[in-house]
């Protein structure tokens, strides 16, 4: 016999992508903030080539 599972916490909360305007300067830091994600990525890729 299973135990029955407890019904997850649906509660709304707050968006944090959406709470936050965006401007140039926030995309431009965010471009950056991730340049070694996508240098990982393209050498991934290319392995896979």
């Amino acid at each position: 016999m299973t135990a029955q599972q407890p019904e997850p916490d649906r509660t709304p909360r707050a968006n944090q992508i959406l709470a936050e305007p965006a401007t140039v300067e926030a995309c431009q830091a965010d471009y950056q903030a991730a340049a070694d994600v996508r240098q990982n990525l393209a050498a991934q890729e290319a392995r896979q080539r």
